[in-house]
């Protein structure tokens, strides 16, 4: 397994070693040792799946305390262009975003620590996303910032045409980063 820092400290892309032969593929997507070998210690408490047509949009949300979540993300079936923004209020990269493509083809995962927004757009039609979390889910703790947001000038890429993204009701109406108070 290959764990890689990104340009914003504690975001980690997990690469992990694919045996591939003529019946398909193996991998071990997680081991508690070389995560925490990594840093990583999380302790997962749930399992999170999304199926999504080319052009759903998810995001940008977090959770704040006492239900914060860290997430590790991957991609089973299709693409997504996954994203992070840092929004921890002390860090030198605060609203800053990372983006990575996860494929169920590239097997990459992103470690995405408490203190960030997360969001996807997925690439291709049948696309199953998956996640592990830290903590629970908890509806009174759900925050997020609108998607594109100016403050944040998000490149959400070229393969999907904006007036084709899907939303939810509860993504579009999320507030500005400038009016968004971080709990981190």
């Amino acid at each position: 397994m290959n764990i890689t820092k990104t340009p914003i400290e504690d975001l980690l892309i997990i690469e992990p070693k694919v045996w591939k032969d003529n019946r398909g593929y193996f991998y071990e997507s997680f081991s508690a040792k070389l995560f925490a070998e990594a840093g990583i210690n999380g302790n997962f408490v749930q399992d999170n799946q999304s199926f999504s047509q080319k052009g759903a949009l998810r995001g940008l949300h977090a959770q704040s305390d006492p239900f914060a979540q860290g997430k590790l993300v991957r991609v089973i079936q299709g693409s997504v262009l996954d994203i992070a923004v840092d929004i921890r209020k002390d860090s030198s990269t605060f609203g800053q975003s990372y983006n990575v493509v996860l494929s169920g083809d590239n097997h990459k995962q992103l470690w995405i620590p408490p203190g960030f927004l997360h969001g996807f757009l997925t690439l291709e039609d049948e696309t199953i996303f998956t996640y592990k979390v830290t903590n629970y889910y908890d509806k009174n703790s759900e925050i997020g910032v609108m998607w594109n947001d100016p403050d944040l000038n998000i490149d959400w890429g070229t393969e999907v045409a904006s007036e084709d993204f899907l939303f939810s009701e509860k993504d579009l109406g999320l507030p500005l980063f400038k009016d968004f108070k971080s709990p981190f």
